[in-house]
Order: structure tokens, then sequence, then C-alpha cells
């Protein structure tokens, strides 16, 4: 009887859960408002009740799938009874409205965590962020509730077997990928509501930021390991062996990442030296709106994508509409607040203040540049006015030149000091960084062994020129202590952070540029006994044969490869799937991976006569992308964990108990102790 129940258990979880959000949206925004540290009081019990009450329908939804419950529509729509269990697992987020209940269990999850780790932080600021966290909660419940309810039922005719799982998603890529992406979507809306918090109470200080950036980084790390998995996905799974095929729903993840990293920089500003703190606060906004965009432009059913998981408009219009009154109430409070609390900090044009503007500036650009690409044909079409199709061709156009610029002002960052500096310093620590990665960078395509390529030089130039400035400021920052380990050991974690941010973009480039004008690919008809050489390598398929999965059926190609003639040989399996529910069929290719290069084998029609049409690659350097972006994110984890923010949390304690006490001003002025920290 209990199993039975299972679905209207976990809807009536997410009921409860609702009416906590509500609660924790108005009582700690009110009793910040008036002073009241009771009413302050209910945001932490709430945002635990909620995120104890979408877990349980989370996992009532989960229980579902492992039980091939088929009177839920969910699980009838997209699993089967053959489908293996860690695909059931997963398959509960591989579709729109387990998607979109993960992505409020993510979001009660960090609001519950900010809940937690903000118990040193003034008893308002805390109220405000909490009561920020359960609006956008509510708006998503609501959302599940009325429009996307994955606990409807299919009684009394309710299916014997499921539709199963889309065959693209019957992959290890899906049970990490969306996960890690929503990780990183969802946490921005923690910096959201400090942001949102800190204008409300007037703090717009380097306290808040100091509060804020270890948020951003964690959300930011996730985004970016979620970005490099979704590329190392869409690379094996779909057969074509490309890595970015500027998707619009690949750019609506794209682009909060691009304003998240400008946040993380101009966060670090602001708290260093007081300055960019309107403009930190419109990155924040900015950065959760675009990740709602993103979640309105995959649901919406507006895009055709192998991404997208929603066609119905009704969906699209309910995120539209929060989307919209987000950024209205948001926009507003920032025109209403901003100009008071904030004030202006002097630099030259000469120095890292400066460098870290125009940085912030290049990254709102490309953001700006890859936004009007994806949206402005969805408008014209909207409108009446004619299709349009913006790809590739556009978005290298214009990103690419805007990378490279990007890059030239990255280099000279990490030298350049706070405040001012003298031109004559900068271009004696730079000029002999900048002459070794223009040698290097003309000299080493070269050296690869293929062709001279204006664009692998230049992405290899940029990529030098962002890593010796660092090798240059390490020893600067060394070359004092007793022995070179022993300053390396002085720099704090934070540094560290920057140092692996930034030689993860350059790993990055590198690999675009290489794998991007050096890959070789071939399109072969191929048979058992039929040799084809792609880079130095034999690929020779040896034969052909059958084999029966848990849930379709495979036609295995053997491809023994062998470089030059007295190379190590080893084997390759290509397959050509169908699924037995669905009739689909499915590529699966075959991969020789290694840091330089992979070779990559794709098995595709049948021809007939026992020769199938294959596509052989050699990838060069393709790994450096992936590996870029965990270094990227392993250094915003570093950031996080720099010992200075754990001080910082120690000294906050005698303004929280300041505020508790009733009567207590809740403006954090700028004269406070806790403004000057």
């Amino acid at each position: 009887m209990f199993i039975k129940m299972i679905p209207e258990i976990g809807h009536f979880a997410l009921v409860i859960a609702l009416l906590m959000a509500v609660i924790q949206a108005v009582m700690p925004l009110a009793g910040a408002a008036t002073r009241r540290p009771l009413w302050m009081a209910y945001g932490h019990p709430m945002a635990t009740g909620q995120f104890f009450f979408v877990a349980i329908a989370y996992v009532c939804l989960t229980s579902s799938y492992m039980l091939d419950d088929f009177s839920v529509a969910n699980v009838a729509n997209n699993s089967n009874s053959l489908l293996p269990w860690y695909y059931k697992f997963s398959a509960v987020w591989g579709n729109h409205e387990g998607s979109v209940l993960l992505w409020s269990l993510m979001l009660a999850g960090w609001g519950y965590a900010a809940s937690v780790f903000s118990g040193d932080l003034p008893r308002d600021m805390v109220a405000r962020v909490q009561g920020i966290m359960g609006m956008v909660c509510v708006g998503f419940l609501l959302f599940i509730l009325m429009t996307s309810n994955p606990f409807e039922r299919l009684l009394p005719n309710m299916p014997q077997d499921g539709a199963d799982l889309n065959p693209l998603l019957q992959d290890f890529g899906l049970v990490i990928h969306p996960p890690m992406l929503y990780m990183g979507y969802v946490g921005f809306s923690v910096v959201f509501a400090f942001a949102i918090a800190a204008l409300l109470g007037g703090r717009l200080d380097a306290a808040w930021t100091r509060w804020a950036r270890p948020w951003t980084n964690v959300a930011w790390a996730f985004l970016t390991v979620g970005i490099a998995l979704g590329s190392w996905w869409a690379y094996y799974e779909l057969g074509w062996g490309g890595w970015w095929f500027w998707d619009p729903v690949e750019n609506a993840s794209l682009l909060p990442w691009l304003t998240g990293t400008a946040l993380v920089h101009s966060l670090a500003v602001t708290e260093k030296r007081g300055s960019f703190k309107s403009w930190t606060v419109l990155l924040a906004i900015s950065t959760f709106s675009l990740s709602l965009m993103g979640t309105f432009l995959v649901r919406s059913g507006v895009l055709t994508s192998v991404h997208a998981f929603a066609n119905d408009p009704s969906r699209g219009f309910f995120i539209l509409m929060l989307l919209a009154i987000t950024v209205t109430l948001s926009l507003l409070i920032f025109a209403l607040r901003a100009p008071r609390v904030s004030h202006k900090v002097g630099f030259n044009w000469l120095s890292r203040d400066s460098l870290l503007l125009v940085n912030n500036i290049m990254l709102v650009i490309m953001t700006v540049t890859v936004l009007l690409g994806t949206v402005y044909p969805l408008i014209l079409d909207s409108l009446g006015l004619g299709k349009i199709s913006v790809g590739p061709p556009y978005f290298n156009a214009l990103f690419v030149p805007l990378t490279v610029l990007m890059c030239m002002f990255m280099g000279l960052g990490p030298i350049a000091r706070w405040k001012s500096m003298n031109a004559s310093e900068l271009w004696r620590k730079l000029w002999l960084s900048g002459a070794a990665a223009l040698v290097l960078g003309g000299v080493m395509p070269l050296l690869y062994g293929g062709e001279w390529n204006v664009w692998v030089s230049l992405g290899i130039v940029s990529a030098l020129w962002i890593v010796l400035p660092i090798v240059r400021d390490l020893f600067d920052k060394t070359r004092h202590a007793s022995s070179f380990m022993a300053g390396l050991r002085r720099l704090s974690l934070a540094y560290w952070g920057m140092v692996l941010g930034h030689v993860g973009i350059a790993v990055t480039i590198v690999g675009v540029a290489v794998v991007s004008n050096y890959n070789i690919e071939r399109n072969v008809r191929m048979s058992p006994g039929t040799t084809v050489e792609v880079a130095g390598y034999q690929f020779t398929m040896t034969e052909l044969t059958n084999r029966r999965g848990p849930n379709f059926l495979a036609d295995t190609s053997i491809i023994q490869v062998q470089r030059g003639d007295a190379g190590r040989s080893f084997v390759m399996r290509p397959e050509k799937r169908l699924y037995i529910a669905t009739g689909m069929p499915m590529t699966q290719v075959a991969l020789r991976p290694g840091l330089f290069r992979d070779l990559y084998v794709a098995m595709g029609e049948d021809l007939g006569d026992g020769s199938y049409a294959m596509r052989v690659q050699y990838k060069p350097f393709v790994r450096w992308l992936w590996l870029g972006g965990l270094l990227m994110a392993f250094g915003g984890i570093l950031a996080i964990v720099d010992k200075r923010y754990r001080r910082a949390v120690s000294r906050k304690s005698s303004a929280k108990a300041a505020s508790a006490t009733p009567g207590a001003s809740t403006s954090g002025s700028a004269t406070s102790k806790e403004a000057t920290v």
C-alpha cells in the first residue's frame, strides 16, 4: 500500500515545501525591515524544512523510476523495464519535469547551505538573504506544481511498459553533466541574494563582498566543470567529433559563465579596494538573470535542439514571467539603492584596477555578442519577420578576436600594482615575457610537425602571454625568501587559485587552436580487411560482430590500429546500436584518448555487402580543452578555502551580536567596524 502511495507522498511534500518557502520569503524580510529578531529567526527552520521536503519529493520520484511504476506519466514516458538501474537513476533528470525538480532540490539545498554557513553574519543580513532565496524557491515550486508536476498519474489506463529513455541520454554523461551544470546555475542565486540583501540593508562595503566571494567561486567552479563535461559528452556521444557547436542551448550555459567570470574578478576588486561596488552588484544580478534565461531557452519550446527538454509554450511563459519579475524588481532595487550606498575610489589608468575593469568590460561585450546571436533569430521569428540562422561563422568572427584582446590584458593583470603603476616598471617586467611568447608562438607549431598556421601561432602566443607573466610574478614574490620552496609556501591559496584559473584558460586556448586547425578527418567505406591511414596510423577492420546489450542490439566493428610498421597495435570497437523499445539507431564511437592526441572512430550507415561508412579522425590536443576547464574549476575551489575567509568569519561575530540587539541599526553604515574589515 505504501509503495502505491509514493507519488502522492512526493506531491504532498512539494506542497508543504511551497508553504514553507512562502513563509521563508515573507517573515525574515519583514523581520529585518521592522527589526524583529523573532520574525528574522523564521528563515533558518523554513530553509531547513523546505530542503527536507523537496528532498522527500525527489526521493519519491526516484523510487518510482527504480520500481518501474508506469502509472506515473513521467516514468512511463522516460523509462523502460529493460533500462539499466543506473540509467533509471539518471533518467529522473533526463526530462523536463524531473530536471526542474532537481533544480528545485539544488536551489533548496543552496538556500539551506547559505543559512547554515552564514551563522556568524549580521542577523539582518542573513534574514534578507534567506528571504530572497525563499522568493526564488516560491517561483520554481509554483512552476513545478502548476505546469510541470512530475507525479501525474496515468490511471486507470497505465501502460505495461515504458517508452524508454532517449538513447542519446543513455550515457554516463547524463549522470554527471546536468547536476554539475545545475549546481552552477543555481549557485548564483545565493550571490544574487547577497547582492540584493546588501542593497536593501545599505551594506555595499568590503564585508558583503567577502561574504559573497566563496559562494561565487563555488558556483563558478561547478558551472565551469558542467560546461566542460557537456563539451566532452557532445564530443563522443553525438558521433561528430566536435566539442562545441554554438548551439543555442550551449550558449545558454556560456552566458552566465562569462558574466560570472567578470563577477569573480569584480568582487576581488571591491573587497581589496572598495571600488566597482555598483558594477559588482549589477554583475551579480545579470549572472543569475542569465541563468534563468538559460532555463527559459531550454524549457520554453522556442528552441529545437538535442539539449532542449520541453515543448510547451505555457511553461515557457511561466519562466519568462519569472525572469521578467526577477530582473525588473532587482534592477528597480538597484536603481533606488545603489546611488545612496556607493562612492568613488580613485585609481590610475595604468593599474590592476583599470586592467580588471577592462577585462570585465571585454567579458560583458563577449556576453552581449553571444546573447545577440542567440536570441535575435528568436525575436525575429516571434515577431513574424522571418527566420534566419546565426551559426558558427558569426560567433567565431566576433568571439575569437575578443578573446585574443582579453588575453592581452590578462597577461598584464598579475604584474600590475593596485591603484597606480609606472609604465617603465611594467615594461621592465613584461618585455621578456612578450618576446618569449612571440618567438615560441611562432616556432612551436613547426615543432609539432604540422604546417605553420597563423591561428595556431596566435593561440599559442596568447596562451604564453597569459602564463609567462605569472612565472615572472612568482619569481618576484619568491626571490627574497630563504629558498624558492619557502617562498612558494608563503603564497596564499587565493593566489594559487588565480594562477590555476589563468593557466586553465591558457591550456584551453591551446587546445582550441590546435584541434581546430590540425584536426584530420577521413570519411571512408570499410569492410573486413580494409585499411585506411590517418596521421601515420593504420586502421584495419578485421571483422564485424553482433552483440546484445541490456536494451539494445549492436553491430560492432573490430578495428586494429597500428602506428607505422613497428608501432604497438591496439583494438578499437565502434558500434552501431538499435534500441529495442524505441527502434532508434545510435552511434557509439570508439576513442583512444591521449594527452596530446585522440584517435576517434565512428561507425555510420550500413552500405550493404558487409561494408559500413566510417569516420576516422585524428584530434591533436583535444583533451586540453577539458583539462583547462578542470584547472580553472580547481583554481576556484582553492580560492574558497583561503584562510583569510575563515579569519573574516571570526571577526564578524561581534557584528552579529551587535545586530542581534533590539534597536540596533540595520543599515550597516560605512562608519561601523564591520564596514572597515
